[in-house]
């Protein structure tokens, strides 16, 4: 893998800088006694009862979790960002639509990834409906009826918005509070999805794979931490996407006249007694060459006579009037 940071150029926004996430609120955590001991590690200072968060240490992650998020849409994966905290859920899905990333910002739906087929039977019954409605399919039915379908396309398209491109389920989850979204995570530990989180001070990180300690609050450092993976998703998908088309079959180009000439096997000469045809594409008139006549080529049958014909020994009788 490349460093964060130095990506490939043109699929990658600059480096974060320690003053950008300090001026986003990034370092700062919950009250002292609301802490998790697992987060010791990341754990600055504690000043007027308020943990500090090392911001070096989230740098780190943050970039970190960039490139694996990246390298994951580079290598065809998706990525669906995960937020239902208020302050969290309109910056997700700006963000994720933006990046074209899969995105849940409503109550988590028991069984998203354990029971996957359920879901996704769902959710296309929701685009097969929404196709009806917009056709205008539905107007066949009484009225009652359509009012009811409106209300379940209506109900499911707000759950199922943000996914309904997916056919299969995510390859990796981005998740902004693991304390608040506890059944996406363990839905994740149980289906082996690996999770990219934001962790405060009161969270675990230890059921984590990419952990970015940061404020998981702040509506500034959530901005700045969605914005910056969505970016990081956005980079691999633009990547992804002109590989296969670089990778592609090139079409063959058509030949040269000269190549086609070249390329064109040379007729053999006709012997003197066969016959030589020669169209014109034109009169389609056909000519025949032939070399000089023989008995053969005169139709005489061999051990035929050369002799002349005899005069006829009759004489006309003149007509007298």
């Amino acid at each position: 893998m490349a460093a964060a940071g130095n990506l490939c150029p043109g699929f990658f926004m600059k480096t974060i800088t320690l003053q950008e996430l300090l001026e986003a609120g990034c370092h700062f955590g919950h009250k002292a006694e609301r802490w998790n001991p697992r987060a010791r590690d990341f754990i600055y200072i504690e000043k007027d009862g308020i943990h500090i968060i090392d911001l070096v240490k989230t740098k780190a992650g943050l970039e970190q979790a960039a490139e694996f998020i990246r390298d994951t849409a580079a290598g065809g994966g998706q990525v669906m960002f995960v937020a239902t905290k208020r302050q969290a859920k309109g910056i997700v899905k700006e963000e994720a639509k933006r990046a074209g990333a899969p995105y849940f910002t409503e109550r988590w739906i028991g069984g998203f990834l354990t029971n996957w087929d359920e879901i996704k039977r769902n959710i296309s019954k929701m685009n097969k409906m929404r196709i009806e409605s917009e056709k205008g399919d539905w107007k066949v039915f009484p009225k009652h009826e359509q009012v009811k379908l409106a209300r379940l396309l209506k109900r499911m398209a707000f759950f199922y918005e943000g996914v309904a491109d997916l056919v299969k389920p995510p390859d990796v989850l981005f998740i902004v509070d693991v304390k608040k979204e506890v059944a996406a995570v363990r839905e994740a530990q149980r289906s082996g999805v690996p999770i990219v989180a934001v962790v405060d001070t009161n969270s675990d990180p230890d059921q984590i794979k990419w952990v970015i300690p940061a404020n998981d609050d702040a509506v500034g450092s959530i901005a700045l931490i969605v914005k910056y993976l969505a970016s990081a998703y956005e980079a691999g998908k633009n990547l992804y996407e002109k590989t296969l088309k670089d990778t592609a079959e090139p079409v063959k180009k058509p030949a040269s006249t000269a190549q086609k000439l070249s390329d064109k096997p040379k007729a053999e000469p006709a012997p003197n007694n066969q016959k030589e045809v020669i169209q014109n594409p034109k009169t389609k008139v056909k000519r025949q060459r032939t070399s000089a006549k023989t008995p053969a080529d005169s139709g005489l049958e061999r051990g035929s006579s050369l002799k002349t014909k005899p005069k006829s020994s009759r004489t006309k009788k003149s007509t007298v009037k």
